[in-house]
């Protein structure tokens, strides 16, 4: 794996590496990118399949609920390869969703729901409202008690792949307590969901109405855990999204070198000056940066303070490496790199969503200054 044994990669990262860099590469080639944005559910269903028949959306379940039994960590190679190659399906948010019922789900939650992730169903969570707050705790949606039901209310946005799947996780106020939700897929009416318009063309994303939804009252997940639940969901996330990035930081440094190497000016290859060869190693030095920060956050992640620390260091430098080379990948294409034909538009577009969705590089780093320093 590169220079990577040097801190602490698992055997199987390792294995889970090569199959990952093959499969995403065969089964996303950027025609077939560019094909699905056109396509309502935006991924290629049997590729879906695919994915849960290999076991990737098991990796990090326990082998209690049908899982492999493996750890966050292993998780990281698949979602970097993905990034790497803009494969977008439900893959992140069903992970997620699985670490937020293994932190705060009741046996009985886990039970229902873990091993049908573990075979392929996919699940979303639904956190963020109209304040656009990343303090995940920040919310406006409530559920009311009512009997054996509960009530909710209000509105929530950029769930991703809502319409996929067959649970979504929803943060609602429950006695003025922030509390997570259960919410079936059937329970959820077509009306409910309102397909958004959103940068990352290669990402679905939908605002969900609570108004008029209700769940029984076991679908709430244990209130004594919420502030773990919080904490497992930010940590994955930012894991996740980070391995993500530094993917696609390799794949657009890539993609612009191949034509700095072709493109010819006044009769000389333009990747022979110094203006576009300089800022090009730049960004190279800060890809490897990103994707050293990566798997020691990966190794770190289950460490008690160490893990969050990583975790965030692994976000900011993946976040701010990916926007500045996919801006050069645009820049250095002249007036091609401002269409939508260029292929660096894809990556700076998805740079832009995944710091909307996690907090980008300077929100990282402030959340890492009060670690550090307070």
């Amino acid at each position: 794996m590169d220079n990577l044994g040097t801190i602490g990669t698992t055997e199987e990262q390792i294995e889970l590496l090569d199959v990952a860099t093959n499969f995403c590469r065969d089964k996303s080639p950027i025609e077939k990118v560019r094909a699905l944005i056109e396509e309502d559910l935006g991924y290629d269903p049997a590729v879906w399949q695919e994915i849960g028949e290999l076991g990737w959306l098991a990796i990090a379940i326990p082998e209690a609920h049908g899982g492999v039994g493996l750890s966050m960590a292993e998780v990281v190679p698949i979602a970097e390869q993905m990034g790497r190659n803009l494969m977008n399906t439900p893959f992140g948010t069903t992970t997620l969703a699985a670490q937020a019922l293994l932190a705060g789900g009741n046996e009985a939650q886990q039970a229902a729901w873990l091993p049908k992730i573990a075979e392929g169903a996919a699940a979303t969570l639904a956190l963020r409202e109209d304040n656009g707050d990343w303090d995940l705790t920040n919310i406006a949606c409530t559920g009311v008690v009512d009997g054996d039901q509960i009530k909710l209310s209000g509105k929530k946005q950029l769930v991703l792949w809502a319409d996929s799947a067959a649970v979504i996780i929803a943060s609602v106020k429950v006695d003025d307590a922030v509390r997570f939700v259960l919410i079936e897929r059937s329970a959820v009416g077509d009306n409910a969901l309102r397909r958004e318009e959103i940068i990352d063309e290669t990402a679905r994303s939908f605002e969900l109405t609570l108004d008029g939804i209700s769940v029984p009252a076991d679908a709430l997940l244990d209130g004594s855990r919420t502030r773990e639940t919080v904490e497992k969901i930010e940590l994955a996330a930012g894991l996740i999204h980070a391995a993500e990035m530094t993917g696609g930081t390799q794949a657009v440094i890539d993609y612009t070198l191949e034509y700095l190497k072709t493109r010819k000016q006044f009769d000389k290859i333009i990747g022979s000056y110094q203006a576009l060869k300089h800022p090009t190693v730049d960004n190279y030095v800060e890809y490897e940066k990103a994707r050293t920060h990566l798997y020691s956050a990966a190794h770190s992640f289950s460490e008690q303070g160490r893990g969050e620390v990583a975790v965030r260091m692994a976000a900011a430098q993946a976040h701010s490496s990916y926007a500045q080379a996919a801006d050069r990948g645009i820049q250095f294409h002249g007036a091609f790199g401002f269409t939508h034909d260029c292929d660096a538009q894809l990556y700076r577009r998805q740079a832009i969503f995944k710091g909307a969705l996690i907090g980008d590089a300077a929100y990282q780093r402030s959340k890492l200054a009060g670690l550090l320093f307070d």
